[in-house]
């Protein structure tokens, strides 16, 4: 069904339903109207990384571990696979009269918000900091979710729109002021690919006010550009409960019914929360009319209808037995390998199981279900945690020795006990060990959304990058064991490793990797296969280099700003293999006709080491003769490719003609340079991921 036909049958649809029905359908729990024969609906339901908060599905690892895949392939399959759990739940659910929350065709995922700084509770959520990796990324998770058939499959959500990146405490009441470059240059290029290319269906505005207007009804952003500019002609949505901000907490309006104008007006089509119970009353002291009304409806009903849901469709036919299936569970996995970041090896890594005798697994997240998930999650009907990988890896030929070492932030785990409780275990274990793994990180509980209900109110932002002080004790107590070691971080955001990158043999960035995702480490580090994760995001020394946690200019922020030398750069990641670039040539050497047209690449790689191995071919460029360019270089094309060991072979890669523009102070883009350099490599072509590496990526100039 196209749009049209869709928009036709909502407009005839909601020609037929009183004022009183309309504004019943405007909120995120329609109820039914039995007159018209529409059932209840609601619109809620989360899909970040699996079909979260109804019951069990396949749970992929969290969103900025699938940023560090690279892998825009996969993120399109994971797409796919997360709408047939949604379809094949959905079928169960409405034949049991079950129409809840979290159980409808409506996705509100993903977020393609920008990791701007690394305190933000909620950038797990995140597919990094560069808008090319994101937008690359969103695109083909949305194309996933909505297919491309002649119904919808699921109606994906781009959010939070759209400059929106903390602070929690703050983000009902903030103001997030940017600049038109920089608001064009990284806060908005994601959203628009969303919407100009994967047609996105739906869009949901932030809690705060960017530049002065609230963005659940921001005359420039949803009237000028998304519906303007961009011709977007799907429904807007509100954050959960932003609109009630409007009066009670940015002060924009002095009373829900003016609150419900201002939405309504702008084009807030359905409210998540419960402003718009006020419509009535704002209808009837005329501070809205019916048309608004029907406008948003018959938005709304055009998206149920493109889901077919008032029609019989092959979506119907799909089986519960789809849930947590051989082939869901088996792209997990995948998912989970292409994950993990090996962030330093002094040679220990991979692990040989017939030279060890012992090993002691140690870490409050070493043996934890939380620290797998992340948030926004479902539930999975098994988990293996790392600790349960390695047992399971090694079997009876290892013996593995376990101590939780500390509480993940407190001082002690019994409530009875003296401060630091597990020490002396920690250190018994590491006494009899060949090696240690050491499991440190945080989990939802550390870092999420202010007052999610996944989240029991006690997470939010980081204060710094520092690990909890129970486990830097613990880290230091594992040093001066002087065993060989091996870190494992969990967490979802850059955390300062330097002590960790300093002393351990060995440090790996896990992420939240997913119900299964112990079996995964434990395959990574006995050298199953070889990490081939990069860095979706700049891990930083400490926070003396970064602006205000509330400055929304992107001076020193991200790679592209960045003044100083990270700890670990954006892009960065090691592998057990050693792939090389060798020759690098281009289809033309004009900068003209690539700005017009693009550019491909053929590139020689060669894998010298002796594991097959899976790498990310990354170019980055940078245009020369304009003010205009970003500080740095800036990420325009990246391609995830198998060596075999000892293989050389010929890799083309396409730069869109996009990467040879750049935003002006006015917001414009346009080309404005008369030359431009590409960096062609397996990292950024920066000074400390050649320190890292050992490796110089290869240049070509266009003149």
């Amino acid at each position: 069904m196209n749009r049209e036909e869709a928009r036709k049958r909502a407009t005839e649809l909601v020609e037929q339903m009183t004022v009183e029905e309309l504004a019943s359908q405007l909120k995120f729990d329609a109820p039914a109207i039995e007159r018209l024969n529409i059932p209840e609906y609601n619109w809620w339901n989360e899909g970040l990384h699996g079909v979260a908060r109804a019951g069990v599905a396949t749970m992929f690892p969290q969103a900025i571990a699938m940023g560090a895949t690279f892998d825009d392939e996969l993120l399109k399959e994971v797409g796919d696979v997360i709408a047939t759990e949604a379809r094949a739940k959905y079928n169960e659910q409405v034949k049991y009269g079950d129409r809840d929350i979290y159980k409808g065709l409506t996705i509100w995922s993903p977020n393609v918000n920008l990791f701007r700084d690394p305190r933000w509770g909620r950038g797990h959520e995140t597919y990094g900091e560069d808008p090319y990796l994101i937008s690359r990324l969103g695109v083909n998770f949305i194309e996933g979710l909505q297919g491309d058939g002649e119904y919808l499959k699921t109606a994906a959500c781009a959010k939070h729109f759209a400059v929106h990146s903390g602070p929690e405490a703050l983000r009902h009441h903030f103001d997030a002021v940017a600049s038109t470059k920089d608001m064009w240059e990284t806060y908005l290029p994601q959203f628009e690919a969303c919407v100009k290319e994967a047609k996105v269906e739906s869009v949901m505005g932030a809690y705060n006010r960017t530049n002065g207007e609230v963005c659940c009804a921001h005359t420039y952003l949803m009237k000028d550009v998304l519906r303007g500019e961009w011709e977007f002609e799907g429904h807007y949505v509100s954050d959960c409960w932003a609109v009630r901000d409007f009066h009670e907490n940015h002060k924009v309006t002095s009373r829900p019914e003016e609150s419900v104008k201002l939405a309504l007006e702008t084009g807030c089509d359905v409210n998540c929360g419960c402003t718009y119970q006020k419509i009535l009353n704002a209808y009837e002291e005329g501070l809205i009319t019916v048309d608004i009304l029907k406008t948003s409806a018959i938005r709304l009903f055009t998206t149920r209808f493109l889901l077919g849901m008032f029609d019989e469709t092959d979506f119907d036919k799909i089986s519960y037995d789809v849930i947590e299936c051989k082939e869901h569970l088996s792209l997990a996995s995948r998912a989970a390998k292409e994950s993990m970041v090996l962030l330093k090896n002094d040679g220990i890594l991979p692990l040989n199981k017939d030279k060890i005798k012992t090993v002691g697994v140690i870490g409050p997240n070493a043996n934890s279900r939380v620290a797998l998930i992340g948030n926004y999650h479902g539930t999975s009907s098994r988990y293996t945690t790392v600790l349960e990988g390695i047992q399971d890896y090694v079997g009876d030929d290892v013996k593995v020795m376990y101590s939780e070492g500390c509480h993940l932030f407190g001082p002690k785990t019994e409530p009875l006990a003296k401060d630091y409780d597990r020490i002396s275990e920690a250190k018994t274990v590491a006494a009899h060990s060949d090696l240690v793994i050491l499991c440190l990180g945080l989990d939802e509980t550390l870092e999420g959304e202010e007052g999610d209900t996944g989240n029991a109110y006690s997470s939010g932002d980081k204060n710094d990058l520092n690990l909890p002080p129970s486990q830097l004790k613990l880290l230091e107590t594992i040093v001066e064991m002087k065993v060989p070691f091996v870190v494992c971080v969990m967490s979802g955001s850059a955390m300062d490793l330097r002590y960790a990158d300093e002393h351990a043999n060995a440090v790996v960035q896990v992420w939240y990797p997913g119900a299964r995702g112990g079996k995964e480490v434990a395959e990574l580090l006995f050298g199953e296969y070889s990490p081939s994760g990069k860095l979706p995001v700049t891990f930083y020394n400490d926070l003396e280099c970064l602006p205000a946690f509330e400055d929304y200019s992107m001076k020193g922020r991200t790679y592209r700003y960045i003044e100083t030398a990270p700890l670990y750069p954006f892009g960065y990641g090691l592998s057990y293999a050693d792939v090389n670039v060798g020759s690098a040539v281009a289809d033309t050497d004009s900068f003209a006709k690539a700005a017009e047209d693009g550019v491909t690449l053929t590139v020689e790689v060669k894998n010298n080491g002796k594991m097959d191995t899976q790498e990310v071919l990354q170019v980055y460029a940078h245009v020369n003769g304009t003010e205009d360019e970003v500080l740095n270089t800036k990420l325009c094309g990246f391609k995830r490719i198998t060596v075999a060991a000892g293989e050389t072979k010929k890799v083309d890669i396409t730069i869109n003609a996009k990467a040879f523009a750049t935003v002006n102070d006015a917001g414009k883009t346009g080309v404005t340079g008369n030359s431009a350099d590409l960096y062609v490599g397996f990292g950024q072509p920066d000074e400390r991921t050649e320190v890292l590496t050992g490796k110089k990526s290869s240049k070509i100039s266009l003149k």
